[in-house]
């Protein structure tokens, strides 16, 4: 075998949107089936009803008095990645949602496609819609372009020689003043 042949080249393919559930978004509320504030368990069983498996972890806490968990889903236990990363606070329920760039579930919010995109275009796309309807540019912890109003950062990770976004859509809960305060680290890191 040489080296060529033991290389996976799969790790790096980003899902058409074709292939990908296609989740509407209403902020702070409501993320494809999942709804913001309901406890882990329930989420475990309703992504189960959608096809996506689930393994749980307990994370570092924020709060010393808050335990925080996640939740990582996958559309079957061979997937090399989660499609999906959810974060709990205990007593709060769900509180942010990662959606990976190559294979998660492609969001649609006011007609926009925000998954597994060029992020260049999405600005574009972002920009034309804002000046379109006469909203205020923000942008992400991060830098990337945002909308007021659409509550959750965006990134970009890494799909072999080009990039792709993600995003991570939060509810505070009441709990975090920003977005910052309430997504766990490892989501800044993401890609």
């Amino acid at each position: 075998m040489n080296d060529h042949q033991a290389v996976n080249t799969d790790y790096w393919v980003v899902l058409a949107d074709t292939e990908r559930e296609q989740w509407g978004y209403v902020p702070r509320q409501t993320l494809g089936p999942l709804s913001f504030g309901t406890n882990r368990h329930e989420v475990v069983k309703t992504m189960a009803e959608h096809g996506f498996s689930a393994a749980e972890s307990e994370i570092e806490r924020w709060n010393p008095q808050r335990a925080q968990w996640r939740v990582e889903l996958r559309r079957s236990e061979s997937d090399t990645r989660p499609a999906v990363k959810c974060y709990f606070v205990e007593g709060v329920g769900l509180t942010c949602v990662l959606v990976d760039g190559l294979c998660g579930p492609q969001v649609i919010f006011q007609g926009l496609r925000l998954i597994g995109r060029v992020p260049s275009e999405l600005d574009a796309e972002m920009e034309a819609h804002a000046l379109e309807r006469d909203l205020g540019i923000c942008f992400c912890l991060g830098g990337d372009l945002n909308l007021h109003g659409f509550e959750f950062d965006r990134g970009a990770q890494r799909a072999g020689d080009a990039v792709v976004s993600w995003a991570s859509f939060f509810n505070t809960a009441g709990i975090a003043g920003t977005s910052w305060d309430i997504t766990p680290a490892e989501v800044w890191h993401h890609g």
